[in-house]
């Protein structure tokens, strides 16, 4: 399936230490024709990190994407019937913005960029960065993955001797994934070796 012409929205959430691996697949998408519109969470437009600060990582998504980021639940709203997305990606997507969706809570730009674009009947993909996926978020990532129209890219524990609950999805699959995605099926394997020794 080729990704030309089509318009995805990509939401980022506050997993900072990832960052850096999604830059290059926002630009892979683009590469590959599709229009990307950004989307952030109140935590990646406020706050600054030891992995660079807010202000760094918005002119970097905007500068890449070309388009204005969409950092507010009402900007967020209309990419449902209005302006439908054909997939929407949250990647990173942290256990607490993974807890929210799987109850349907929608307090954000992001989560309400997902809400709208499965009112639409079109996929979410899930790049999930947590800390706790094996531990109490586990039963919400499970939640998610029987939930029609939401897709994951293939995750695995990153450090399962210092962090055996983490789990961090393999960024460089996302754009098979969305691929994937947007035809209706579930990249595989999902389950993948993550951890390198």
């Amino acid at each position: 399936m080729s990704l030309e012409g089509k318009h995805i929205g990509f939401g980022i959430s506050a997993s900072h230490c990832t960052y850096e691996e999604v830059m290059p697949q926002i630009e892979k998408l683009l590469k590959l024709g599709a229009k990307v519109t950004p989307f952030v969470s109140g935590n990646v437009k406020t706050t600054d990190t030891k992995f660079g600060t807010s202000a760094y990582w918005l002119k970097r998504i905007e500068d890449i994407t070309q388009e204005e980021i969409v950092d507010t639940i009402v900007k967020a709203e209309p990419f449902g019937p209005k302006t439908p997305l054909d997939c929407m990606v949250m990647a990173p997507i942290t256990g607490n913005s993974t807890s929210k969706l799987a109850n349907a809570m929608t307090d954000g730009p992001v989560l309400m960029a997902a809400k709208a674009t499965l009112r639409s009947g079109n996929p979410v993909v899930l790049g999930i960065s947590t800390n706790d996926a094996l531990g109490l978020n586990g039963v919400n990532i499970m939640k998610l993955m029987a939930t029609k129209n939401i897709y994951f890219i293939p995750f695995g524990q990153d450090d399962p001797i210092k962090k055996p609950n983490s789990l961090v999805a393999r960024m460089e699959a996302l754009t098979d994934t969305v691929e994937s995605a947007i035809a209706g099926k579930q990249y595989q394997p999902v389950l993948i070796e993550k951890f390198r020794d």
